[in-house]
């Protein structure tokens, strides 16, 4: 049985400090990329997963500089998860900001109408739309009354009212958060 080193284990061989910006600078260009690029389908699908799992291997060697501590996976791991903590608080506290790191809803579908530039804009076919529709237990969509593709990716559906007619369904869906 080869002998422990607890040397190498809990000796850093990495500056901490240089850890912690290499950590800060790929996870905000992280986020920049992903906020901008993002695919927004509801889930991940086979190619999304590839993708951000060759984005964390190479992300890895760009923010490790091969550390071989556990002090050394600590510090990365915890500036990682303080910009990821740091963020959202900061979305928090300035409002302004909140629209900048969280993308807004986009309709898809208003008064039982697709809106065909959201739909190409965010690349999302009208089968996958279907799709979540029916998930959301809807298979008709003059039955819905407004459907967002949310900043978080998911899709929400508010369904027209047994009781509303036409007009007052459209003010309604313009009106929804008001």
């Amino acid at each position: 049985m080869p002998a422990i080193d607890w040397h190498s284990m809990f000796h850093p061989e990495v500056s901490l400090l240089e850890l912690i910006i290499r950590g800060t600078i790929i996870y905000l260009f992280l986020f920049t990329a992903l906020r901008l690029l993002r695919r927004q389908a509801g889930a991940l699908g086979v190619s999304d997963l590839l993708v951000l799992v060759l984005i964390a291997d190479a992300a890895q060697n760009a923010m490790a500089s091969e550390y071989k501590s556990v002090p050394e996976g600590l510090v990365l791991i915890s500036t990682i998860l303080f910009w990821d903590w740091a963020l959202d608080w900061l979305a928090y506290r300035f409002p302004p900001l909140a629209r900048v790191l969280h993308a807004p809803p986009v309709p898809l579908v208003v008064a039982g109408q697709l809106q065909q530039r959201n739909m190409h804009r965010q690349m999302l076919c009208v089968e996958e739309l279907l799709a979540q529709l029916r998930q959301h237990g809807i298979d008709d969509l003059t039955a819905v009354r407004l459907c967002n593709l949310e900043g978080d990716g998911h899709i929400s559906v508010l369904k027209f009212d047994p009781g509303d007619d036409d007009a007052s369904s459209q003010g309604q869906a313009r009106g929804v958060g008001s």
